[in-house]
């Protein structure tokens, strides 16, 4: 049995929810385009991009290139603006997902230029197998350094890549695995060290390291080497069934049910390919119907500027990213991100900051003389149109209305200032609104 369809109407609302959740949000006039194109055809346009194009202008903060892999915080600069530029923007959501999936912080690395080689990595697997990204992600220097990896071996093992490569990365927490089996996956995946030359790490297999006696790991025995454990544990009965899941709740915020599990349990067995799961979960109906998601912080601060057409110009986006959560290249803990904290009264304060700067550039002057309209209808028609008229409930939209209605007072030139103030308000309440900080 196939993975359920979509099959209702797809019109705007429905091309703007895909395009945030399947990237950062349409640039002005592309939820319509994508509309005219259908559900499937939009779909695959996503999935199969072709060669990306960075649009716009490359970045420069205070007159200079960035410096990602040498200067503070340019990484994070770096990334946010291939976000805001990209022409693949599923690629690059995919690209971010990775980065929360095999969670890897520059605070246990030390080393920017290292995390973003893990960045190119997660990018060139972003669709592809997930076979071939695990095995890849366990000899990234990045992970051996943040999980120990260099530290792991023979008669030393340390387990740390072990067990989070079976309760995060594969499996789940107490599914599918035994004390037992992280002491002897430990053992299997021993062999990689660091050394330097020319004053230059570099990471390598070293046989001499490994342990070569055999292991038992969930039941079977054999000499099982750094490759076998990944194999393992892609192999376990409990792997399928985790990787669906997790990889569901990215894209949407409720369970599957048993049918729509087992659909995509079905296509993902058929080879490890991350690409036809994706397609069937953004085909899935559950994504058009189902309720709202909170955007990860980074994710809204890149859709407002993608609305605006404005690249990164300071970096400002570094300490507001920090306010609101999400920093790129510093996840919290080897679990990734804490989804159910990206909107409490403490990260609630980076968003209204991004929202500020976002908008900050374009805020019109406040004028006695300025020609300017007065109808509080209007101005909100202007603030709206602002952001390229993202979708607005009737809640909000009456809200903002009245806002308008109790903001623009007095007469002649007051009432001007206090129009044009009315919109640059109207501006910031909508970026902050429930409607552009859920998809």
């Amino acid at each position: 049995m196939a993975a359920p369809v979509y099959r209702g109407p797809f019109g705007r609302a429905q091309a703007e929810r895909l395009l945030w959740r399947a990237g950062f949000g349409p640039r002005p006039g592309e939820a319509d385009r994508l509309a005219r194109k259908g559900l499937d055809a939009a779909v695959d346009s996503l999935i199969n991009p072709g060669r990306e194009r960075l649009q716009g202008k490359p970045p420069r903060v205070r007159g200079h290139r960035l410096a990602p892999a040498d200067a503070w915080g340019h990484d994070h600069l770096w990334w946010l603006d291939r976000m805001v530029r990209t022409s693949r923007p599923l690629v690059e959501r995919m690209t971010l997902t990775w980065h929360d999936w095999f969670a890897t912080s520059n605070d246990g690395v030390d080393s920017q230029r290292l995390m973003l080689r893990q960045n190119g990595l997660f990018r060139r697997n972003s669709l592809g197998s997930f076979r071939e990204l695990l095995l890849e992600v366990t000899h990234d220097p990045a992970m051996l350094l943040w999980l120990n990896g260099v530290e792991n071996e023979k008669g030393a093992p340390n387990e740390n890549y072990a067990r989070e490569m079976m309760e995060l990365f594969t499996l789940g927490a107490d599914r599918g695995y035994t004390e037992s089996d992280v002491r002897e996956q430990a053992r299997a995946l021993t062999g990689w060290a660091r050394d330097w030359k020319y004053g230059r790490p570099y990471f390598h297999y070293d046989r001499n390291r490994h342990d070569a006696a055999a292991k038992r790991v969930f039941g079977k025995t054999g000499r099982y080497d750094w490759r076998d454990a990944c194999l393992l544990a892609l192999n376990n009965p409990d792997h399928a069934s985790y990787f669906v899941t997790k990889l569901w709740s990215y894209f949407i915020p409720t369970k599957p049910n048993g049918a729509t599990q087992r659909a995509l349990q079905r296509i993902y067995i058929g080879g490890h390919k991350i690409q036809p799961v994706v397609r069937a979960i953004l085909r899935h109906p559950d994504l058009y119907t189902g309720p709202r998601m909170v955007k990860p912080p980074v994710v809204h601060t890149a859709g407002l500027l993608r609305a605006l057409g404005r690249g990164i110009d300071n970096d400002q986006w570094v300490w507001i990213a920090t306010l609101a959560g999400q920093r790129l290249f510093y996840p919290p803990n080897v679990a990734g991100w804490d989804e159910t904290r990206w909107l409490d009264t403490s990260t609630y304060r980076g968003r209204w900051y991004a929202s500020t700067y976002a908008s900050e550039p374009k805020a019109i002057e406040p004028s006695y003389k300025a020609k300017h309209s007065t109808d509080p209808d209007k101005i909100l028609e202007h603030a709206h149109a602002f952001w390229g008229k993202p979708s607005l409930t009737p809640t909000t939209h009456a809200l903002l209305r009245a806002f308008a209605r109790k903001a623009v007072t007095g007469a002649g030139g007051e009432r001007v200032a206090n129009a044009i103030l009315a919109e640059n308000a109207l501006r910031q309440l909508i970026a902050v609104s429930p409607d552009l900080q859920t998809c």
